[in-house]
């Protein structure tokens, strides 16, 4: 991705965060990636490809998040895992997922059904890879998103939760 590409998926990604998938104008998600009108459709030439640039950059950021740098053993890298989820919720997300609200504003585009089954497919599959719990990856995605769903409620308690959970998920 050039560096061009980058600001302006860095700055799609805040826009579509911040006010959601129907209220940003072109002009503002304009200005929010930071270039000229004509640069932006050159990199993105409709409203759906700014909205999948941006959950592209969401994507790659989240994985970083996620999995840069864990722990070596299976236990602690999956409370290091759910920790980091916790703290992503209270930094990231004051409106959710953006992945599940990209499809809640279009629900009939595949491309954004596509995405969102990609992203979600590639966390759970790296989480059973680091934690040690291969053939678990369903059971970890609950987990994972049962704990994105409750943060807003119970937040530290709803890390807790997730990791008892986990920790009882049975190994192969």
């Amino acid at each position: 991705m050039t560096e061009t590409m980058t600001r302006i998926a860095a700055g799609l990604e805040r826009a579509f965060a911040e006010r959601g998938f129907a209220e940003p104008s072109v002009e503002d998600l304009r200005d929010a990636a930071g270039v000229s009108l004509r640069t932006l459709y050159k990199y993105t030439p409709s409203r759906a490809d700014m909205v999948l640039a941006a959950l592209e950059h969401r994507h790659t950021r989240y994985l970083t998040h996620l999995f840069d740098g864990l722990p070596n053993a299976p236990d602690a890298a999956l409370d290091a895992l759910l920790d980091r989820i916790g703290a992503w919720m209270a930094t990231e997300t004051a409106h959710g997922c953006l992945f599940h609200g990209a499809v809640a504003a279009d629900p009939g585009s595949a491309r954004l059904r596509d995405m969102l089954g990609r992203h979600k497919a590639e966390v759970a599959g790296r989480a059973a890879e680091v934690t040690g719990l291969a053939g678990r990856e369903i059971e970890l995605l609950v987990i994972m998103e049962g704990l994105t769903q409750a943060w807003a409620l119970h937040r530290h308690e709803a890390v807790r939760g997730a990791k008892e959970l986990g920790r009882a998920l049975p190994r192969h």
